[in-house]
């Protein structure tokens, strides 16, 4: 999938519109890459390799902490958990809303799950997407209508 791409921290712009500066790292250095981003659409079947790497991304109505005002969004890596290894894991995931970027979390490799959790204000409708970057395996998407 196309993708814009940061040089410095690996931020996508999915909405191919190149940012006057990276809303990470703020760097002003980007890429256009046409196979920037890896897709459940890139293999006809799913491998072990694809299972391990497509964001799940999960949204639940209910927020546990902010009742009737939040809703709960939770990411894992991949449909079987990816490894956290310091040869090999997941670096961060990024969260967008119709495609605009609003969250990045970061993972220690040895130390956490590479699982994120946010909480989206209520009224939000359309389109949820998640970008993780692999050390090894670079960046996946995927994207859930909300």
């Amino acid at each position: 999938m196309k993708g814009i791409v940061c040089k410095v921290c690996s931020y996508v712009a999915i909405n191919e519109i190149v940012p006057e500066q990276c809303p990470v790292c703020g760097a002003k250095s980007f890429i256009e890459k046409d196979d920037a981003l890896k897709t459940s659409a890139d293999k006809a079947e799913k491998g072990e390799t694809e299972k391990k790497h497509i964001p799940d991304i999960k949204i639940h109505k209910a927020c546990g902490l902010i009742p009737d005002a939040c809703n709960d969004v939770h990411v894992k890596i991949g449909e079987i958990l990816h490894p956290m290894l310091t040869e090999h894991n997941i670096q961060h995931v990024d969260l967008y809303a119709n495609r605009e970027f609003i969250s990045r979390v970061m993972f220690t490799p040895d130390r956490l799950n590479p699982v994120a959790s946010i909480h989206l204000k209520s009224g939000f409708s359309g389109k949820l997407a998640a970008v993780e970057l692999c050390n090894v395996h670079g960046l996946w998407f995927n994207e859930v209508d909300f």
